[in-house]
């Protein structure tokens, strides 16, 4: 589908600066660019592109100043990159979506379908699941025995739910991840061998929660890992058994939760951070990429490095750290020093 750049200001209720009558027809990054496109401008470090883009129309802010000739038709609005993640879900839409259910496919006869669902080849519901309106359920996935669902949930092709699991409405499943799958209980023996310890709680994914490709959320030893509204996993990570992550919740890749750990509410994680088991992270925490958590962490704390520390504290020891070779030679000169001192004294 085309759109001129005259419907979409008005649909982001911004204003035209250039060519209301162009169309485009996809988008793209603004560094690349090609006519019969539409990009935007959100981070200052990208400005330069704006003057060699050929991109067809360029959403900048209501600030924007040009410093010199701009080739494209801009639009004008006070939030570039909300305005983007606006026009992404109206072209999400306008592409259509799946219905109906494909062959092969299994649905056992107790399981109980809601209306406008999408059943992709090869996928399996079991026994009791309740499966709500405008479901998307993509091949190969497998949905485990008295699973709930709720309405327009994604679920994309090779998921994996195990049994007794709740999830909510609004919620994405990307490919690949894996909700129920037993906790890492074991308990040791006198011969040194490990014997398993049942896994007989399940997983709760409330509301509008996404889960990214490849991750993992196990099922509860006894009760529920829960996952609560508005939260955004991202790929590649790994929430242990009896685990809790708070309303709006944020998790970049490769993160790593270990068992009973309690998150809060508004928290950010960056990459590959580490939470050991049975600890509490507060509410509008901050954890810089890498960070090895150990103890609990307080309410509205910022924290950075392995151990992870107040991220005012995490700065003083990093000026250290970088300053490590040069505090060595000045150490190993004063060895040198202190001892021909001390063989002046001696003498």
């Amino acid at each position: 589908m085309e759109f001129k750049a005259q419907s979409i200001a008005e649909f982001l209720n911004g204003t035209v600066e250039g060519d209301a009558n162009v169309t485009v027809s996809n988008v793209a990054k603004i560094e690349e660019g090609k006519p019969g496109t539409l990009a935007f401008l959100s981070n200052p470090k990208y400005t330069k592109y704006i003057y060699e883009t050929e991109a067809s129309i360029v959403i900048v802010s209501n600030d924007f100043q040009a410093e010199k000739e701009i080739n494209t038709t801009l639009i004008r609005v006070d939030d570039p990159y909300k305005a983007f993640a606006s026009l992404l879900d109206l072209y999400q839409m306008a592409k259509g979506t799946k219905q109906g259910i494909e062959n092969p496919s299994f649905i056992d006869p107790t399981a109980t379908i809601g209306e406008g669902i999408y059943l992709g080849a090869f996928a399996y519901i079991g026994k009791n699941v309740k499966i709500g309106n405008n479901v998307k359920i993509y091949p190969q996935a497998y949905i485990g025995d008295n699973t709930i669902i709720g309405d327009n949930t994604t679920i994309f092709a090779g998921v994996k739910i195990y049994e007794d699991t709740r999830i909510g409405m609004g919620c994405i499943l990307h490919a690949g991840s894996v909700i129920g799958s037993d906790g890492f209980g074991f308990v040791p023996t006198e011969d040194g061998t490990y014997k398993k310890i049942p896994q007989v709680g399940n997983v709760v994914l409330e509301d509008f929660v996404e889960i990214g490709a490849n991750t993992t959320v196990d099922c509860a030893t006894m009760g529920s890992t829960i996952i609560h509204k508005g939260a955004k996993i991202d790929n590649l990570i790994q929430i242990a058994h009896n685990c809790e992550v708070g309303e709006n919740t944020v998790m970049a890749a490769l993160t790593g939760l270990a068992g009973s750990t309690k998150v809060g509410k508004n928290c950010k994680f960056g990459g590959h951070v580490g939470v050991a088991g049975h600890l509490t992270i507060g509410d509008n925490v901050t954890l810089g990429a890498m960070s090895g958590v150990t103890n609990n962490v307080k309410d509205d704390k910022t924290m950075l490095g392995a151990p992870a520390m107040d991220i005012s504290h995490a700065a003083k020891v990093m000026v250290v750290y970088r300053n490590l070779p040069q505090l060595r030679d000045q150490i190993i000169t004063l060895q040198k020093e202190v001892a021909q001192l001390k063989g002046q004294q001696s003498n």
